[in-house]
């Protein structure tokens, strides 16, 4: 009240400026006023300088106009009336003739026009409430804004290609030539720093760094995150776009899951003002990746950040200021250190949501489910303590699903990484798992590859109708046959692996017996003792050189400890692949016995058995081969043929081995 009573004693005759020296304490709120972002950095006590970087950016750059925009003083110097009111704030009132213009009166008027944009607005205005987008995210589209990233194709190839000027004024000048709006102006920026500016590790990582001028950022193209803020500004400036820097906290470099925040800031962004609402970028991470193992920075453009939807921005961002979450209900601080955080490229691959939502799973009977929901078909794997071991990862068309089994007591980390148009998987989720029981009953094969069972993968490499659609599958007895078709032109090879020591790849196939019947694979399996056993399927293009590729495999789970199955008999190249064995397929044939053939073969004229003799098969009418064969007196059986009966000489197709007497 003394200061309203003092400036009702001044003549209306008169102008004057009021100074009040004690600092508001009102934190949280804001006038109508912009808030120094530098102010609001100070008021949590910077972080590694980050406040005092952007004041002394401002300062280097002649945006600080209290010290560096000093008018010279008028020839009639104001009366200057000092006074302090009970709580010690000190006023001080300057008294101007009428036609004289005050200097603060000149550096707020200075600072109007340098603040403004090309359309006459004097400051950028606080986000309110049609700046608000809900949360949380209505899936509708990654942007703040509608968006076709294609409008941009020519743009982008062109401000990519800008060569770094001595001057801001002259390198924005060339970026606008091929911008015609707001938004193509910001845009041309956003690519520029993105392209050209090195984030410089070495000087985030000092405690009291330096701030960044912008012509020093342009010499060296090199700068931290307060920096490219501050470069983004000032050249938005300089375009005629309202833009601002936002401080606060991010889940970046370093981050562990389950962080709280405290204390300094780690961060800062943009906000840029287009069609009538705030919106939000960070060219800081638009520009690159730091790698965890080197910290080495890697220039790799993210288009995630240009423009994000708010309801995603704010799962790595929390401004100072929760206006600036552009959110309506805006996040706490608590909020955001628990939500889950999905990474950048957990939407740029396509992902919807995910579950739980919590970055904390505790497991439940040993055992943890993580689903994904994805808006097309997309490939997936994880890894568990850095091994893609102990888990079950089925994919589906919309998204997959994982069940995993940790091996030990206690604190686990499960990543989850996705597959999109290139060969690279990149990380898209993180947990950290809390085991308190492990169910030695479930033990998976270290063998068992991502992912299990069939899927619109394994229709995609010609694998289709499979007959069993499950990726595990119980046998009481040791032994299954499944069976699928196979698209034309494609050949199927199958391993069984479990985890009994190490066996040969020979004997590896040796317990699965391949047959073609009616445009269907047949996998006739024996497993050799009870157990879990992955069984692996590949497929190769005949015509086309090089290796199989995995498609997936089946969990064949078997109790049943009297099992003790042998091989199956040796194949050679000659066996055909719509060749059938209908007996015997055990690879061991017992001695001093005569064994029972028959199978069915195509294209062939003659067929024998030779053992320490030889016996011919004969055709019935059913176009088998049967007849019998004596082990007596030998160690070996082979099935030979004549393919063509112009020849004169067989080919070996199977071989079997006789018991020791």
């Amino acid at each position: 009240m003394e200061l309203k009573k003092d400036i009702n004693t001044v003549s209306i005759d008169m102008l004057l400026i009021v100074h009040s020296e004690k600092r508001r304490a009102a934190q949280g709120t804001h006038s109508d006023q912009q808030a120094d972002p530098s102010a609001l950095l100070q008021r949590r006590g910077g972080f590694q300088g980050i406040g005092n970087g952007v004041r002394r950016w401002q300062k280097l750059e002649g945006n600080d106009l209290h010290e560096n925009l000093v008018e010279k003083q008028h020839p009639q110097q104001p009366q200057v009336i000092t006074s302090y009111n009970s709580q010690g704030t000190q006023l001080t009132v300057e008294v101007h003739p009428r036609d004289a213009m005050p200097q603060l009166l000149k550096k707020f008027s200075l600072a109007k026009r340098l603040q403004g944009d090309k359309n006459g607005n004097t400051r950028p205005r606080q986000p309110g409430g049609k700046d608000a987008h809900a949360y949380p995210w209505d899936r509708s589209s990654l942007k703040s804004m509608s968006l076709d990233l294609r409008q941009f194709e020519k743009l982008d190839l062109y401000a990519s290609q800008v060569t770094a000027k001595s001057g801001l004024d002259e390198l924005v000048s060339d970026l606008l030539q091929e911008a015609h709006t707001d938004l193509e102006r910001v845009r041309a920026i956003w690519i520029w720093i993105c392209h050209h500016i090195e984030y410089d590790i070495a000087a985030a990582q000092e405690k009291d760094r330096q701030a960044f001028k912008p012509t020093d950022i342009l010499r060296t193209q090199k700068t931290n995150c307060d920096g490219y803020a501050g470069l983004f500004e000032r050249m938005c400036r300089i375009a005629g776009v309202q833009c601002m820097t936002v401080p606060g906290y991010s889940k970046g470099f370093g981050y562990q899951t389950g962080q709280s925040f405290s204390g300094e800031f780690d961060h800062a962004w943009n906000a840029v003002y287009l069609e009538g609402r705030w919106h939000l970028v960070d060219s800081t991470w638009g520009s690159g990746l730091v790698d965890t193992t080197t910290s080495k920075f890697t220039f790799l453009y993210n288009e995630f950040y240009f423009l994000t939807h708010p309801a995603l921005f704010i799962e790595d961002h929390f401004p100072d200021n929760k206006n600036w979450q552009l959110l309506k209900p805006p996040q706490s601080l608590r909020q955001f250190e628990n939500n889950m955080y999905h990474k950048s490229e957990f939407y740029n691959k396509g992902m919807l949501s995910a579950h739980p939502e919590t970055s904390i799973i505790r497991t439940v009977n040993g055992k943890a489910t993580v689903t994904i929901e994805s808006c097309a078909p997309t490939l997936f794997m994880f890894m568990l303590n850095g091994k893609q071991e102990h888990g079950l990862l089925s994919l589906r068309k919309n998204g997959m699903k994982l069940e995993v089994y940790p091996p030990t007591m206690g604190t686990h980390k499960l990543q989850i990484f996705a597959k999109g148009n290139s060969d690279i998987y990149s990380s898209v989720l993180e947990y950290t798992l809390k085991c308190n029981y492990v169910d030695m009953g479930v033990q998976l094969p270290a063998e068992l590859h991502q992912p299990v069972g069939p899927s619109w993968f394994s229709e995609q490499m010609g694998i289709m109708k499979p007959s069993h659609p499950d990726p595990i599958i119980h046998t009481s007895d040791g032994r299954c046959s499944i069976s699928f078709s196979v698209e034309e032109g494609i050949n199927v090879l199958a391993s069984l692996h479990g985890d009994d020591g190490p066996i040969t790849e020979e004997a590896q196939r040796r317990y699965i017996f391949q047959l073609h019947w009616e445009k269907r694979t047949e996998l006739k399996v024996q497993l050799p003792h009870a157990g879990k056993f992955a069984l692996k399927i590949f497929v190769k293009k005949r015509q086309e050189p090089g290796n199989y590729i995995f498609v997936f495999n089946y969990l064949l789970c078997c109790a049943n400890t009297k099992v003790n199955w042998p091989m199956f008999p040796e194949s050679f190249g000659n066996w055909g692949q719509d060749n059938e064995l209908l007996e015997p397929l055990s690879g061991v044939l017992p001695a001093n016995r005569n064994i029972p053939f028959k199978l069915k073969l195509h294209g062939i004229a003659k067929v024998l058995v030779k053992g320490q003799d030889t016996w011919p098969l004969t055709l019935n009418h059913e176009g088998y081969w049967e007849g019998s064969c004596s082990t007596a007196g030998c160690q070996e059986v082979y099935v030979m043929v004549l393919e063509n009966a112009n020849h004169n000489f067989y080919s070996y197709i199977l071989k079997y081995k006789v018991n020791a007497q």
